[in-house]
């Protein structure tokens, strides 16, 4: 029988039908101690998140960071804002690097950042990364200088940038300068139209600015965040097409909750289809008492549901209709999502290949068997009516029937007897 074509970790010459090839970008390596990750060139598309704690409490920001690297974030961002907050970045890094994260740090600045990096050199040395907002450094020669003075650290500390220019933060000065050459024309651009281009302007005009004062051109890594979706995608298609730097995509100030998700996803999904991302986050506003985890498995299954990277067994299940009153199956797939997610900070180095698993938790006879047929492992539920038994499948083979009040305890067995045999060192196939 015909099997889906498996999700594939990295190899831009394996990429899933319908998917452009990545652009061209120039490789920017993150580094801390031993570990590094690359950006751009021909690496997969990074995953990457930022705490929300004050980083002036190291304790609880080095725990977050913690989270957010166990929950998959490949870089963090942490906010340097203040001298106090400035003050401790090396008393969170070290923390981390007690406790065995490695993730590079990336140190986010704005109206001070020229500052802070000068006054505390071991904040300097102790960030992997600085994100420089261009259009909250002042104005005029200020701006200029200060942006001058960060830079001298970065090369100084052999540190890369990434320039974020932010529509609610764009230099006013160079936007309305534009808008006064738009005038001229003899026809005018629209005036959302002219932001755009003054977005792209200032992201590459400042890394230019960059490369004269000595940073490295495989340093640099550009942004231009909105938060409105045909807008990040008309801004990042065209910034894609004139420069050849890698490129952060994120919807900033995206929402909470579903509509953050949705929106995040339009976006990037349309540009990631095109070729054009190099690392992404998801700018969700968390829920009272919410995870801040939340976004970087969304980012996570953005990427996997693309088939552009895999990082945890996809579970296929039904939604639900009038054949199916039980809430078993519901409850099944619920425990088995959970289940493999958890299972995956120790399988992941156990059993390679297991975050290409398919899984499916079907709820009635109408598509669960095929689907199950389909899954490399998929359990379909009796729906309303139908006899009490539930047959598993195994590599498109019917291999058991499960019944009683069991069947989920037993399921997740047969799951993990299925997981050591297929993608342990010695069933690998």
């Amino acid at each position: 029988m015909t099997r889906a074509p498996k999700v594939v970790q990295a190899g831009l010459a394996t990429l899933p039908p319908g998917v452009a090839v990545r652009r061209n970008t120039r490789p920017v390596t993150v580094r801390w101690g031993s570990r590094s990750v690359q950006i751009g060139g021909d690496a997969p598309v990074v995953i990457q998140s930022m705490t929300n704690t004050d980083t002036a409490d190291p304790v609880a920001t080095a725990n977050q960071v913690k989270e957010l690297a166990q929950a998959g974030s490949e870089l963090v961002r942490i906010t340097v804002n203040t001298p106090e907050a400035a003050r401790e970045v090396a008393a969170i890094r070290e923390r981390l690097d007690s406790m065995g994260v490695s993730v590079p740090l990336v140190g986010d600045f704005h109206y001070n950042g020229h500052r802070l990096l000068s006054q505390f050199p071991g904040c300097a040395q102790s960030l992997s990364k600085y994100r420089i907002n261009p259009g909250n450094m002042g104005g005029g020669k200020k701006r200029s200088d200060n942006f001058a003075q960060m830079i001298e650290v970065a090369c100084r500390n052999e540190k890369p940038v990434r320039i974020g220019v932010n529509w609610g933060s764009l230099d006013h000065e160079l936007l309305a300068r534009m808008m006064d050459e738009n005038g001229r024309r003899s026809e005018p651009w629209s005036a959302q139209a002219v932001m755009r281009d003054a977005l792209i302007v200032s992201a590459i005009s400042n890394a230019r600015r960059a490369e004269e004062l000595g940073l490295s051109p495989n340093a640099i890594v550009l942004s231009c965040k909105v938060s409105h979706v045909q807008d990040l995608i008309a801004v990042y298609r065209d910034l894609s097409s004139r420069c050849d730097y890698p490129l952060h995509l994120g919807l900033t100030e995206a929402g909470m909750g579903s509509k953050g998700i949705v929106a995040s996803t339009a976006a990037l999904a349309v540009l990631l289809q095109q070729g054009i991302g190099d690392t992404i986050r998801i700018s969700l506003t968390p829920e009272p008492g919410g995870s801040r985890t939340r976004e970087v498995i969304v980012a996570q299954e953005i990427l996997q549901t693309m088939g552009l990277r895999a990082f945890t067994p996809m579970v296929a299940a039904c939604p639900g209709c009038g054949r199916t009153s039980s809430t078993v199956f519901q409850e099944l797939a619920d425990s088995i999502q959970g289940y493999l997610r958890m299972q995956m900070p120790l399988w992941k180095d156990l059993y390679p290949g297991v975050e290409n698993m398919n899984v499916a938790v079907m709820g009635c006879v109408v598509n669960g068997p095929g689907e199950s047929r389909h899954a490399d492992i998929g359990i379909s539920l009796p729906g309303t009516g139908e006899i009490p038994s539930a047959p598993v499948f195994v590599d498109g083979e019917r291999t058991v029937t499960l019944k009683g009040d069991t069947i989920a305890q037993e399921f997740q067995a047969i799951v993990e007897n299925y997981v050591q045999k297929r993608y342990g060192v010695s069933g690998q196939r």
